[in-house]
């Protein structure tokens, strides 16, 4: 039951990324039922189980409610793989046995994420420690196409 609840929350969440506008939990269901046979009422719970998590924002539309993502998928995904990691008694065994369901080009992905993780601290001080030399006056780094998060300097 957990494990089909998760894939309704993706299969969801999906959507909803998909159609990047406000969407209300008919919307959601009639798309759903071309798949499944899904109650109205599993529907709407799986949407506010998503809002009251923070994954969702929703707005009053009438007697209903229109709901849009918080966040991007890549975040989400993230958060999701966090949340599974952190069940486990032995993380390091855990990983050792996520890597190996990897395919080749999901190793490749992953060795350029930590190269570019390696690049970009999210500790301040490491930052200003690697910029302590003669260039120190120039901003370098990866383009990760992030938001720039990152402290303003």
């Amino acid at each position: 039951m957990v494990r089909q609840l998760g894939e309704l929350e993706n299969a969801i969440m999906t959507r909803v990324w998909q159609w990047n506008r406000p969407v209300t939990v008919r919307e959601v269901l009639l798309d759903l039922r071309s798949e499944r046979d899904i109650a109205y009422t599993t529907v709407m719970t799986v949407l506010d189980k998503l809002h009251r998590k923070g994954w969702l924002r929703r707005e009053r539309a009438g007697r209903a409610y229109r709901y849009e993502p918080v966040s991007s998928r890549e975040a989400y995904t993230a958060a999701l793989m966090n949340d599974a990691w952190a069940t486990s008694d032995n993380p390091a065994a855990a990983l050792v046995h996520f890597f190996g369901l990897m395919s080749p080009e999901q190793r490749e992905a992953l060795r350029d994420a930590l190269r570019v993780a390696a690049l970009s601290p999210s500790d301040p001080a490491a930052a200003d420690s690697r910029r302590s030399g003669p260039e120190s006056g120039s901003e370098s780094g990866p383009d990760t196409g992030g938001t720039g998060s990152g402290p303003a300097r």
